[in-house]
Parts: structure tokens; C-alpha cells; sequence
């Protein structure tokens, strides 16, 4: 008879949690790349209307998910995490050299930029598998601060093209290849982690069967989703609907994203202590508070900075409640193939309202209309977190009557 596996100690799982959040990190980094440059092309006269642009890596980075999940669960995220890494060097210094000079170059630089929006679904599994179940929702939401990639390419990226127009690719690449070697040197499987044995297609027709596999994919689509379009689009809306500079715009889209990458963690916190069902309401109340404030159009010197800082917030404790939802929910040998499929209806929930932004722009010279979509698909979140709570209840009564026939 083997002899069980040693209980991790607090340092492994230190580890284990910071190299997965690093890698989250610098591949959403290098994933955000040309969200900041879209206005800069836009004025280079390269592309007409950067929308396109920005939501290609978004589109391809979502759906990779889904299987990159999948793969999670069969070779573990120490492996999955630097291969990940390695891989979106190639794009990165492609658009660097060769694809940021006409829009054709730079649609296909994007289109496989989107690797780099993957790693997600290799994180959530892998810091999982560390935690015990009452820690998870707050060891997601510390890893979901990796999302702040997104901050550091808004912050850096603009400032880096003025110094040479391939300097923030090289720095972006150099990163990642820095990361990717230490994590091949750091990273381990949880001593208890076994590779799922299923067929992978048949372990992902398995999880596409379960009622909460799609209510997660909602939700997540709205707060994820939501965090992901302002962030790649809010640059372009500042300019659009205020008037302000390139520059100023990018900087206040970074402040957008600092707020939500700090109520993650809390989001996933607050699950822990009061409830990821609680913690979703009551993200979504503010999200539909501020959609509504949002699309009166008002002064951005008051009402409109706070309403969109409050609705980073709530975006935010919203994406880290849903994995607490997911960690706390989902079988574990199932995590990452759930994780694809919700991690790429984030990435889809990103997609989508950037180009309906842009059309809206363009009929009517204003955003009110997405704003007001907003908020209707937030109302509708409100009524799937009720429905999925009300399965939750169920679920529970009914393995409590079976351990007491059992007992």
C-alpha cells in the first residue's frame, strides 16, 4: 500500500499561487499589447477604426480556453504555464519587427497574440488543486490580480512606443521568456495532483451537459467580459464621447483597470465569508447602477469618473465571486475543463461590445444604447446567480437526505 502525499506546507502553496498569478500576469500583458496602440495606429492612419484590432486577440484568446482548460486537466500547469508563455513570444515579436506596419500584418499578429489569453484557464485548475475548498475563492481571487497585465501594458506600452516603436514588443518578449524559465524551474503539481485519464472530447461533452457550466458562462461573461470591453474600449469612448487625448485616455482606462484587478481578490474573499452568491448580487446591483448613470452621458469631472471607477468595482468583485462559485461548486478533476468553457465566455462577454460600440459610434454619435444593453444584461445576470442558487439549495438537500439513508 503507497503512502499518502505529503500536506503541502505554506510555502509551497506561496509558490505556487505567486508563479501561477506572475504568469496570469505577463501573459495578459503581452495579451493587451494592442489595446493602447489601436488610437496610435488610428492616427498613424494604419487603421481606420482600431475596434477590430483590439477584440481579435480577445476573441482567439477566449476561445482557446476551452481547450487549453482541457489540456490543464490532462499534463497539470507546471507544464502548461511556460509552454503558454514560450509560445506568445512568437507573436509578440512579430508584430515588434514585421506586423505592426499595415492592418493585414497587424490582424494577424493580433489573431495569434491570442495565445496569450489562454493562460487563464491554466491558472484557476492549478491554484485549485493547493487549496483546501473554504480557501479557494480567495486564492482565485489573489490569482485573478493578474489580470493587471492589462495595467501594466496601459501604463507602459504608449510611453515605451515613444522611446522606438519595437521597444515595449522586446520588453513584453524578454518578460515573458524571463518568467517562463523560472517557472520551469519553480512551478510543481500538487503532490495529490493526478492527470485526468478521459478522453479530452469527451470530458468536455461531459462538462458542456451541466446546467452550471452555462450559468457560470453567463455570469462570468457579464463581469469579465464586461471588465475585458471597457478595458480594450475605453480609450477609444473617452476620446469619443469627452474629447480627451490619447494619452490621458490610456492613463484613465489603467485606473479602470486597477480598481477591478483590487476588488478580485475581494471578491473572491468576500465569497469565502459570506457567500459567492451574495458577493454576485451584490456586484451586480452596482454594475446596473452605474450603466444607467453611465448612459446620461455625464460630466466626466464628477459623476462619470466616479461611475465608471465604481463600475470597475463592481466588475471586479463580480469576476473573482464567480470562480469562488466554480472552486466551491465543481468537481475537482472537472475544474480546468469548466474553467475553459467559463473563462472563454469571459473573453467572448469581451469581444462582443467593443465592435457593438463602435457601430453604435458610428449610426449615432453615442454609447447610450450599449450602456442600456448593459444594464438589461445585468438584470438578467441578477436572475441567473437566483436560479443557480436555488440548484445550489437543491443539490445540498438532496446529499444531506442521501448521507442520512446512508447512515
Amino acid at each position: 500500500m503507497s503512502n499518502p502525499a505529503p500536506t503541502p506546507t505554506k510555502v509551497q502553496r506561496t509558490t505556487a499561487l505567486v508563479m501561477a498569478t506572475l504568469g496570469f500576469a505577463v501573459n495578459f500583458w503581452a495579451w493587451s499589447l494592442l489595446s493602447p496602440l489601436g488610437p496610435v495606429f488610428v492616427e498613424q492612419g494604419i487603421v481606420v477604426d482600431a475596434s477590430l484590432l483590439v477584440a481579435i486577440p480577445v476573441l482567439v484568446g477566449s476561445l482557446g480556453r476551452i481547450i487549453v482548460g482541457a489540456l490543464t486537466d490532462r499534463f497539470g500547469g507546471r507544464l502548461m504555464m511556460p509552454t503558454i508563455s514560450l509560445l506568445t513570444i512568437i507573436p509578440v515579436l512579430f508584430l515588434g519587427f514585421v506586423g505592426q506596419y499595415t492592418y493585414s500584418t497587424l490582424l494577424v499578429g493580433g489573431f495569434v497574440l491570442g495565445i496569450a489569453g489562454t493562460s487563464f484557464a491554466i491558472g484557476v485548475p492549478y491554484v485549485n488543486s493547493w487549496f483546501p475548498k473554504e480557501r479557494r475563492g480567495t486564492a482565485t481571487g489573489i490569482y485573478g490580480i493578474g489580470m493587471g497585465g492589462t495595467a501594466i501594458a496601459a501604463f507602459t506600452t504608449v510611453p515605451l512606443f515613444e522611446q522606438g516603436n519595437v521597444v515595449p514588443f522586446i520588453v513584453t518578449a524578454a518578460a515573458l521568456l524571463a518568467y517562463a524559465l523560472a517557472a520551469l524551474a519553480l512551478m510543481k503539481n500538487h503532490p495529490d495532483w493526478q492527470p485526468s485519464e478521459q478522453n479530452i472530447g469527451r470530458q468536455m461533452a461531459a462538462v458542456m451537459k451541466l446546467p452550471f457550466t452555462w450559468q457560470a458562462c453567463y455570469l462570468y461573461a457579464l463581469s469579465f467580459g464586461g471588465y475585458v470591453a471597457f478595458s480594450v474600449y475605453l480609450p477609444m469612448y473617452l476620446m469619443d464621447a469627452y474629447g480627451l487625448e490619447a494619452g490621458d485616455a490610456s492613463l484613465r482606462m489603467a485606473g479602470f483597470v486597477v480598481a477591478a484587478v483590487i476588488l478580485r481578490p475581494i471578491g473572491g474573499m468576500l465569497s469565502d465569508k459570506i457567500g459567492a452568491i451574495i458577493t454576485l448580487l451584490s456586484s451586480y446591483t452596482i454594475v446596473l447602477l452605474c450603466a444607467l448613470a453611465l448612459a446620461t452621458n455625464p460630466r466626466l469631472e464628477g459623476l462619470g469618473t466616479v461611475a465608471f471607477l465604481l463600475m470597475a468595482i463592481g466588475l471586479g468583485l463580480g469576476s473573482g465571486a464567480v470562480f469562488a462559485l466554480v472552486a466551491q461548486v465543481s468537481d475537482p478533476h472537472q475544474v480546468g475543463s469548466i474553467t475553459g468553457f467559463v473563462g472563454a465566455a469571459g473573453g467572448l462577454g469581451g469581444f462582443v461590445p467593443p465592435l457593438l460600440l463602435g457601430g453604435l459610434w458610428i449610426a449615432t454619435q453615442e454609447y447610450r444604447w450599449g450602456l442600456l444593453l448593459l444594464a438589461l444584461a445585468t438584470v438578467l445576470a441578477g436572475l441567473i446567480t437566483l436560479l443557480t442558487a436555488r440548484g445550489m439549495r437543491t443539490k445540498n438537500a438532496a446529499d444531506t437526505e442521501e448521507q442520512r439513508s446512508m447512515g
